[in-house]
């Protein structure tokens, strides 16, 4: 009997002064049971970095030619590819053909400094890609936070990154591994 995903209520009250965005979402994640609450708050965490009205979870951890978030114009047309984690390289080459963004989120200390290392020759020549680094101690901190029902809140300002709960706060420290240069 295959294991079903987990249900994650988040309500997410989103103060971003570095690009003038002040919003509340409601959210529903489905945690895969392969997932962990670290990688699941990484998605939730690049949510509010992208939000829009128009972003959306994908599939995923469960579709290999879909990302974890992406944000798709009236016509269809892919604006945002958002993967977490350590794609594969091909599988991003593909969505810098399709889409006009394309953001990774890795994680996991020397295992993701890893992953850059080999697939840096092939994925530096695109243009509408960034690859960002989250640290050990933030991801672990981000962890912390998830509840099965959770009110968090989401504060950027001058670069400056906080996702806090009631009780808790993460600062989260955001590495630019490749910036786009589109």
């Amino acid at each position: 009997m295959a294991l079903k995903a987990t249900v994650f209520k988040a309500t997410l009250q989103i103060a971003n002064m570095d690009k003038h965005h002040y919003q509340d979402y409601n959210l529903t994640l489905a945690r895969h049971p392969s997932e962990t609450d670290e990688r699941m708050m990484v998605r939730l965490l690049a949510f509010a970095l992208h939000a829009d009205e128009a972003l959306s979870f994908a599939n995923g951890i469960c579709v290999e030619d879909e990302p974890d978030l992406w944000q798709k114009d009236y016509t269809g047309a892919i604006a945002n590819w958002i993967n977490v984690g350590l794609p594969d390289e091909k599988l991003i080459r593909r969505a810098c053909g399709r889409a006009d963004q394309v953001a990774v989120y890795n994680y996991g200390g020397r295992v993701a400094d890893m992953w850059w290392e080999q697939s840096s020759d092939k994925l530096a020549k695109l243009r509408n890609l960034a690859v960002y680094n989250l640290p050990p101690d933030t991801t672990r901190a981000l962890a912390k936070l998830a509840e099965r029902n959770m009110t968090l809140n989401f504060t950027m300002q001058e670069g400056q990154i906080w996702l806090s709960n009631a009780s808790d706060t993460a600062e989260v420290e955001l590495l630019t591994v490749k910036a786009n240069s589109v």
